[in-house]
């Protein structure tokens, strides 16, 4: 008989992770965002908030659910209203369906301000003041963006 406790423990499906609601992925991402836009660490955010830097990770990803109380805190110490969390977040349900279009390019974009590279490239290019140079920064981005592109294999 003990073999059929294995057996039944074997053919049970693996409970899988549920994967983080989007709100708060989004809610996460924005407070990463305002945390690293005013240059705190996740170790600094964590000890204003009587957290660990692995607490505000798991926040910053989505994984953990930030309550009222704690989402306010977070808009006292990073200094932007509650609702900044909020902003650009999409109805829940609403999809864009696409179909063969690219990529959602505000999304993407959006993405991309959000890691350090984002931020630090828009940091500098803010500080040239010249306009010629901001020009010739967005052309020389523009085809090497264009020269990586052609450089990699199509996708299958």
């Amino acid at each position: 008989m003990p073999s059929d406790k294995i057996e039944s423990k074997i053919s049970k499906p693996a409970l899988g992770k549920k994967s983080p609601n989007p709100v708060d992925v989004h809610v996460g991402s924005r407070v990463r965002l305002r945390r690293m836009l005013v240059g705190l660490s996740q170790e600094k955010l964590g000890q204003r908030m009587g957290l660990t830097f692995q607490q505000i990770q798991k926040y910053e990803k989505g994984l953990n659910r930030i309550g009222a109380s704690r989402l306010y805190k977070l808009s006292q110490i990073l200094e932007v209203p509650v609702g900044f969390f909020y902003e650009g977040m999409t109805q829940i349900g609403e999809t864009a369906n696409a179909g063969m279009a690219e990529e959602n390019t505000e999304a993407f974009l959006y993405e991309f301000l959000n890691t350090r590279d984002g931020l630090e490239l828009n940091r500098a290019f803010v500080k040239v003041s010249d306009v010629n140079i901001r020009k010739s920064i967005i052309d020389l981005v523009r085809s090497l963006g264009r020269a990586d592109t052609k450089a990699r294999p199509p996708r299958a």
